[in-house]
């Protein structure tokens, strides 16, 4: 039965990641003892902190941050807020984050982290009284040249704003300037990046129109449904229309919604943002059985919510030719072995989402050294990047006739050994 609700299993999803990681190290023969120090993360932190509410309440929240390896450079990895955050999701996304970045080609490590919460249920100033709380628990365990948080799930721009004022505060008059970039997605006023929104469905997009591409098509006339419509849902569908394809289907944890002649990502954006991110009550389709989702005549299919969203329960169901991960970890092990079976592609998500890493890694860039990029300047960058890393993983798949995660993580892990390899071990 597919997950309605959108709950990912946390603990099936960090042994998805390992068994993934397990059968690369296996493949190409991996270091016993470096398989070792990747197998496992290393720093787990937990933080309780109280905070005041509205009311005059005082709740006692729960944060996390997971350091999985920074054999590559600083932590780098996102704060999502939702019910299912634990230590364990967090060390599934933050060894996913590891991978990424390695197959990114960046400078830097995997960590992921964030609050166990629902936010819908709390006002803006209580929300900002938890981050900034839990951004002053966090203390030194971040920094711009240790972990370096971004936007995730439930979390964005003001967000991000909120940590690195905190952070930026419990430092001298001096010392403020030279942290701003502590995170990593902020608004542009507040030293963002132009087109950091936009850099993870972009990428998404970018890496389905390249994968048509290789195969002497283009997107004109594809059919594509979304499970998901926040930002990376919206702004794969933006890009995605924009190049001629269709949106038949989206799906949210409150509805999911139909139309064969196509759905206006614009009128869905104007409808859902109000609404706290529903897409629940949308005039312009149809709604359906949640579980009719999957099964959907259509080219392209984009998980862009949580993890463990495609399993042995449902993959058969899906007639997508295409699999394009906008999530994290949305397809356990054995649902991918039947899509495998099927002649389904899987574009990994280490290298489908990979544009949001990659953007976030640009601003960090333009706040180290003092320069303004303009958003034509990214993009442009962006896309470079991402060809790039599709063309390295593209020559894997061909090189290896494997598929494409497997290509991917043979890459990622075996950058990662050269460090070590090279480096070694303190004693």
């Amino acid at each position: 039965m597919m997950i309605t609700k959108l709950e990912e299993k946390k603990q099936s999803m960090y042994d998805t990641v390992l068994n993934q990681f397990e059968k690369t190290a296996d493949l190409i023969g991996l270091n016993p003892n470096i398989k070792k120090i990747l197998s496992l993360t290393n720093n787990e932190i937990i933080v309780h902190f109280p905070v005041k509410m509205d009311n005059g309440k005082v709740e006692i929240f729960t944060g996390y941050r997971v350091q999985h390896n920074n054999a590559l450079g600083p932590y780098k990895g996102g704060l999502r807020y939702h019910p299912t955050v634990d230590v364990d999701a967090a060390k599934a996304l933050a060894m996913w984050m590891t991978w990424k970045t390695s197959l990114a080609g960046l400078p830097y490590g995997g960590a992921k982290g964030g609050i166990q919460i629902d936010p819908r249920n709390y006002s803006l100033g209580e929300l900002e009284r938890i981050t900034r709380r839990f951004t002053y628990a966090l203390g030194e365990n971040i920094g711009p040249e240790h972990d370096i948080p971004a936007p995730d799930v439930n979390t964005n721009a003001q967000t991000m704003a909120w940590i690195a004022d905190t952070y930026m505060s419990t430092k001298s008059p001096s010392e403020r300037s030279q942290n701003q970039h502590v995170v990593t997605g902020k608004p542009v006023g507040s030293g963002g990046l132009e087109g950091r929104d936009r850099a993870t469905g972009f990428g998404v997009y970018h890496t389905i129109k390249l994968l048509h591409r290789s195969r002497g098509e283009t997107l004109e006339g594809k059919t594509f449904i979304v499970q998901g419509f926040g930002n990376v849902g919206y702004w794969a569908s933006k890009f995605l229309v924009e190049d001629g394809a269709i949106l038949l289907a989206v799906q949210d944890a409150h509805a999911t919604l139909y139309n064969a002649e196509g759905i206006s990502v614009p009128h869905l954006l104007e409808h859902s943002s109000p609404r706290k991110g529903s897409i629940k009550g949308f005039e312009g389709a149809k709604e359906i059985d949640p579980d009719e989702f999957f099964g959907l005549e259509c080219d392209i299919l984009i998980p862009a919510a949580l993890g463990n969203q495609i399993t042995e329960e449902n993959a058969f169901k899906i007639k997508a030719t295409v699999v394009a991960e906008g999530a994290n970890g949305p397809t356990n092990p054995e649902g991918e072995e039947v899509l495998l079976s099927r002649g389904i592609t899987v574009i990994p998500d280490i290298l489908c989402n990979s544009g949001g890493v990659i953007g976030s890694y640009f601003e960090w860039l333009q706040n180290r050294n003092g320069e303004l990029w303009q958003m034509d300047e990214v993009l442009e960058k962006l896309e470079k990047k991402l060809t790039q890393v599709f063309k390295n993983v593209e020559g894997a798949v061909k090189e290896k006739n494997t598929d494409w995660r497997t290509a991917a993580y043979i890459i990622a892990i075996s950058r990662i050994e050269l460090a070590y390899n090279q480096r070694g071990i303190f004693p």
